[in-house]
């Protein structure tokens, strides 16, 4: 069953029970959820949802990728597809199809998001996209052994494991929630 609007508002609802005070920045996605149009579709404008991995390996480091279209270290994530089920399927579909980790080795820390951003993205006039937002919805995962396998191309220059430190103080505090999600 293909993810819609009523998916993405309970896994909003659930990430704010635990981060009450991100109530205010995350209302205008909230309303735009609630107007109906789905918003799991990237055509779907002003917004539309993403989301994100935050893989943690061994406890000590986190795996990013370098965004060819945006040039920037990012967690690996992306736009929903008709064929994810959850959100969080669709986290470990990106995960594994930008860094090509095993999946077999990736195991999720909560079924809560760690984080949820909402922002402005850029026109990309490649693609027939406009200025939007994207409401990206992440999840953290945790491996032991994974490495990182075929990037996809595409979409990313390369991708490497970076101690939590240099992780957080290059992506921001997202890092932080990958080890710290509440369950």
């Amino acid at each position: 069953m293909e993810i819609d609007n009523s998916d993405v508002l309970a896994a909003l609802s659930a990430y704010l029970t635990s981060y009450p005070h991100e109530a205010t920045s995350l209302s205008v996605p909230t309303q735009l959820l609630s107007e109906g149009a789905n918003a799991a579709s990237r055509s779907h404008l002003p917004m539309h949802v993403t989301v994100g991995a935050l893989l943690v390996r061994g406890g000590t480091e986190v795996l990013l990728i370098d965004h060819l279209a945006y040039g920037l270290l990012l967690q690996p994530g992306g736009h929903l597809q008709p064929t994810d089920a959850t959100l969080i399927d669709a986290a470990v579909r990106e995960l594994v199809e930008e860094t090509g980790v095993d999946p077999a080795g990736i195991v999720p820390t909560s079924p809560l998001p760690a984080y949820v951003e909402y922002g402005p993205v850029p026109a990309r006039p490649e693609k027939g996209e406009p200025e939007h937002f994207h409401l990206d919805i992440g999840y953290a995962f945790v491996t032991t052994s994974a490495d990182v396998g075929s990037i996809q191309e595409s979409e990313v220059r390369g991708a490497a494991w970076y101690p939590l430190a240099e992780a957080q103080r290059l992506v921001g505090h997202r890092i932080t929630r990958a080890v710290s999600t509440p369950t």
